[in-house]
């Protein structure tokens, strides 16, 4: 069941309220007669997440990775775009605040992680942090759980790739670059826009622009491959941002890069939509237009192949502005490749019998 919350946005919210959760029959809708300054700020609560696993494997050919690790499930950084959304209606919440301030986390992920390197069926591969929500949000500082299952990383010399758009990753450059040494770390700062105003409200509890060109430097001074993520790309608000981008990124120390094109399943495109309401009102109708350009008529396609980068005259276009801005950057296109080479079990790691 979830709870609605009527207008202003929270501060420091990218949804304004809690859309009804597909899978449930019961939604409570906010008081309308209740003045906007009497209504509650939703304040963030962290759940205990009793899983008994934390490696995820996923088939998709256009996921460029096999094994995830997600400390997390919701993310305090409240991106008003983020696809990872719907994950939360799985769980009895909502896509809207609910995604923000309930904040499942997994206690016990640096020892499931152990348990798993140590199972005589692992076969060392990469594994990246994290595939669905950021493993650097605001309760990391807290929890330091992706620390920690570095460390476990480091003890395995198991690879990892990391995807962040939050300077707390600078933290931890002690445990990457000793991972580094054996070429099995790689960090990929994932940067929307440049405009630090624009990235207050999409992305209100994320490190501004600044701070992650910040972060690629340190990272690239401290010897850990680096790259950028411009993504998601939003057609008609940030899309001719991407040169800038990828030559900021350069300059800062970044080797690879790559891009994603925004799209909005289920009530994604209800949290967006309204955030253009409340922030890019005169842009609204030109973004979701454009959207729907790359996304066939619709808001979201979910075929795999289609859904990171779209198809269409417009998707052709931002594909191609992408290779001439990372070329003439110096950028290289994809992943930072990662090695198993140097991959042990210490001694006193117990191996699973088969």
């Amino acid at each position: 069941m979830s709870s609605n919350f009527a207008s202003p946005p929270p501060p420091g919210r990218g949804a304004r309220n809690n859309p009804p959760n597909r899978f449930e029959r019961l939604h409570v809708e906010a008081d309308p007669d209740c003045p906007p300054e009497e209504q509650p700020h939703p304040r963030t609560e962290f759940i205990v997440d009793h899983s008994a696993t934390i490696l995820t494997a996923n088939d998709s050919p256009d996921v460029p990775f096999t094994m995830g690790l997600n400390p997390y499930r919701g993310c305090e950084h409240g991106c008003a775009y983020c696809f990872a959304r719907p994950y939360h209606e799985y769980l009895g919440f909502s896509s809207g605040l609910d995604f923000e301030t309930k904040i499942m986390v997994k206690l016990r992920a640096p020892e499931l992680l152990r348990a798993e390197l140590s199972a005589a069926r692992w076969r060392p591969q990469s594994i990246t942090m994290s595939g669905v929500t950021d493993c650097y949000q605001p309760a990391e500082r807290r929890f330091q759980l992706t620390r920690r299952c570095l460390e476990v990383c480091a003890e395995f010399r198991n690879p990892v790739a990391l995807i962040t758009k939050n300077f707390l990753v600078t933290r931890d450059c002690d445990v990457l670059a000793e991972l580094a040494r054996w070429d099995a770390a790689a960090v990929f700062v994932t940067i929307t826009t440049l405009d630090a105003d624009l990235a207050g409200k999409l992305e209100p509890r994320a490190a501004r622009p600044s701070a992650r060109l910040e972060a690629l430097r340190q990272l690239s001074q401290a010897g850990i491959p680096t790259g950028v993520m411009v993504a998601p790309i939003i057609p008609g608000l940030t899309d001719h941002e991407m040169p800038a981008i990828l030559a900021a990124a350069a300059q800062a120390g970044a080797r690879s890069a790559g891009y994603t094109v925004l799209r909005l399943p289920w009530a994604v495109k209800e949290v967006f939509t309204q955030w253009l309401d409340d922030h890019a009102p005169g842009k609204k109708e030109r973004v979701l237009s454009r959207v729907r350009e790359v996304r066939g008529g619709k808001l979201n396609v979910s075929e795999w192949g289609a859904r990171l980068r779209g198809e269409g005259i417009f998707a052709d276009q931002i594909r191609e502005l992408f290779h001439v801005a990372a070329r003439r950057a110096g950028l290289a296109q994809g992943r930072l490749e990662l090695s198993t080479a140097h991959f042990r079990r210490p001694a006193g790691a117990q191996l699973e019998l088969w």
